[in-house]
């Protein structure tokens, strides 16, 4: 059995060890949690609780890879953990960031008004869709929520939104 006072070291040298580790790697593992969350207060409370994991498991780390490398997969598992749990997903980048001419017309002023005329004259639940999804910029699972329906159903309401609106504005 431990002495209190062999207690107190080890925990007061786990602590500096924690504040050198954060010292060093906070920022660099901040940084990549923002990159796959894009939300500061997430990445803040990933990265600290990486860290933390990071102390409790240090004598787990063999030094095969760079320090960087294993507290980034810390990381990445703790928010793909928290992102599971809460239903937070990043979006990945879809096609309407990736250059198709019809989100490309969005941009065009001179088409935007005959694209808004057609989404007022969608049925819903794909004008609401579509508008929370690009107007909003709500994930999937978010939009799944407030019509108490799947990820998969705001997805592919969006995709049906979306398909009807380039028929419709195609055709004049």
């Amino acid at each position: 059995m431990r002495s209190r006072q062999s207690y107190k070291r080890v925990k007061r040298v786990k602590m500096l060890d924690f504040e050198a580790l954060y010292n060093v790697y906070s920022d660099e593992v901040y940084r990549y949690i923002l990159s796959l969350c894009r939300n500061p207060h997430i990445a803040e409370d990933v990265t600290s609780e990486t860290l933390l994991k990071a102390i409790k498991a240090i004598d787990k780390f063999k030094g095969e890879c760079d320090m960087r490398v294993w507290l980034c997969q810390i990381a990445k598992n703790t928010y793909y953990t928290l992102a599971k749990r809460n239903k937070l997903y990043a979006e990945p980048p879809d096609e309407l960031s990736s250059g198709d001419n019809f989100e490309r017309a969005l941009i065009n002023k001179s088409q935007a008004l005959e694209i808004h005329r057609a989404l007022h004259r969608l049925a819903e639940p794909y004008k609401e869709v579509f508008s929370l999804r690009l107007f909003s910029e709500l994930s999937f699972a978010e939009i799944g929520i407030i019509f108490d329906k799947s990820e998969g159903w705001a997805r592919t309401t969006f995709h049906r939104a979306k398909n009807m609106l380039k028929e419709r504005v195609n055709d004049g």
